[in-house]
């Protein structure tokens, strides 16, 4: 899994997220802008992180409490809920 680097600093968190609140555009093919990195934190179940981008290999990862995600900038993903699940996105650039 990817790591957020020590060059680029937090600016906003989302509202917590559970599998009934998801916003459908996440669960599709998205990017975030190009400085942007994003932290995929899961307080609560499990997700599904998936980078879907041609540019790059693809890569599966269910996240837990214990494994966040890491989105990169301008790289295409999506999440798949599996369960019950509260998570939280944190955006740094």
């Amino acid at each position: 899994m990817k790591t957020i680097p020590d060059t680029v600093a937090f600016y906003k968190s989302t509202p917590i997220f559970t599998q009934d609140s998801l916003p459908s555009a996440i669960q599709r093919g998205h990017t975030t802008a190009e400085d942007v990195w994003a932290r995929i934190r899961i307080l609560e179940g499990s997700l599904i992180y998936r980078i879907t981008d041609p540019r790059v290999p693809p890569e599966e990862v269910l996240l837990t409490p214990d494994l966040h995600g890491v989105v990169e900038p301008h790289i295409e993903h999506e999440v798949q809920v599996v369960g019950p699940v509260r998570f939280q996105l944190d955006f740094h650039r």
